[in-house]
């Protein structure tokens, strides 16, 4: 038995919808309640929907009984000040586990790829339900920054990137993907990250908003590229050598060639 998967995302893992048209969409996202909450650089979340309805991040199965990253409680104070954003996480009719708004502060291109994660959405998933997948709706007009995927951590080879404008609206395997973005701004940058059941309601959704798996993917110069991954391996071997020296075995050296 294996799980329920999305046949748009089985060859490359992504789709990249249709953006959607925020001119009359109010900025509900600056109105939430936020806490800190380490991912890809300086973060801050806001939940709309939590374990148990609380002002909470942390995963599902961390809290008694453990489940899985689905059937996410709604925030109350939270869903009343942004109707629209919750609205557009319930838009696919998919099962929503974790939805918050992340604020994420100017960083730079190795920041991004040092930042680096895999999600664990399926921890606790039950073979023959619904793969979790994530979507990101970009909320601020960020058309410089960039959703950075790779499904190795250390092969640039295997890096994809993607813009940010207002609107832009793309669904992730981040189980599958290293994942980070690089937020080439001087303002914070702001998405609603919803963690989406795949079955018959997100492909509906994806092939109603035209979901593209081969999107046109923005080039980096290569010497930028290189200069990254030279600071990936120093700042790791930086961060080895730190927590050695407090008797703390960190994860081995990877060989950069």
């Amino acid at each position: 038995m294996s799980f329920i998967t999305s046949e748009a995302l089985a060859e490359t893992g992504y789709v990249v919808l249709d953006d959607h048209d925020q001119a009359a969409d109010p900025a509900e996202w600056l109105d939430l309640e936020y806490i800190g909450w380490r991912s890809s650089g300086i973060t801050r979340f806001a939940p709309l929907t939590s374990y148990a309805g609380d002002i909470d991040c942390n995963g599902f199965w961390n809290h008694t009984p453990p489940r899985t990253d689905k059937d996410g409680v709604w925030v109350t104070e939270q869903a009343e000040r942004a109707p629209i954003l919750m609205q557009r996480a319930q838009e696919p009719g998919a099962n929503i586990g974790r939805c918050r708004v992340i604020e994420l502060q100017p960083n730079d291109y190795a920041d991004a790829i040092y930042n680096l994660h895999q999600d664990d959405n399926n921890r606790l998933n039950d073979e023959g339900t619904g793969w979790v997948v994530r979507g990101f709706f970009n909320l601020t007009d960020d058309p410089d920054s960039l959703l950075i995927l790779r499904e190795d951590r250390f092969d640039p080879a295997t890096e994809v990137r993607f813009a940010l404008p207002a609107g832009s609206r793309i669904i992730v395997d981040t189980q599958r993907f290293w994942h980070a973005v690089w937020h080439h701004g001087t303002a914070p940058r702001y998405a609603l990250i919803t963690s989406w059941t795949s079955g018959p309601e997100l492909d509906a959704y994806i092939s109603a908003n035209h979901g593209e798996a081969h999107p046109p993917m923005v080039e980096l110069d290569p010497q930028t590229i290189e200069d990254a991954q030279v600071e990936l391996h120093r700042r790791i071997e930086e961060r080895r050598q730190a927590f050695e020296a407090q008797g703390i075995v960190m994860e081995p050296p990877t060989s950069l060639y």
